[in-house]
């Protein structure tokens, strides 16, 4: 895959900053913001370029974190009071369909 151009990049930073705190986006999410069903480049963009933005509040579509972020994620879920749901055996996702943002 080649990498984003600088337009896509500073697009998609542009939306995940809009996210409002407590709600979430999945990259799909993001990508369709941008008339685009490129989530792959979302998360190419976020894993690049992502630090300086809300990068917690971008999911994947099952509601779960960035990988290896989790632990991370969830304290700014827990301080925002983001919707999440939680499995039997202490695995959490977003809930998505309470903290869907659509821009």
């Amino acid at each position: 895959m080649r990498a984003p151009s600088e337009d896509f990049v500073s697009r998609v930073l542009d939306v995940v900053a809009s996210i409002p705190s407590g709600r979430a986006m999945a990259y799909g999410d993001v990508a369709a913001a941008l008339g685009s069903r490129a989530a792959r480049a979302v998360g190419t963009v976020m894993s690049h370029y992502g630090s300086d933005v809300p990068w917690w509040r971008v999911v994947r579509a099952s509601g779960h974190p960035a990988i290896d972020h989790e632990t991370r994620a969830l304290q700014h879920f827990r301080a925002e009071g983001t919707p999440l749901k939680w499995s039997r055996d202490g695995v959490y996702r977003v809930d998505l369909t309470a903290a869907r943002h659509t821009p």
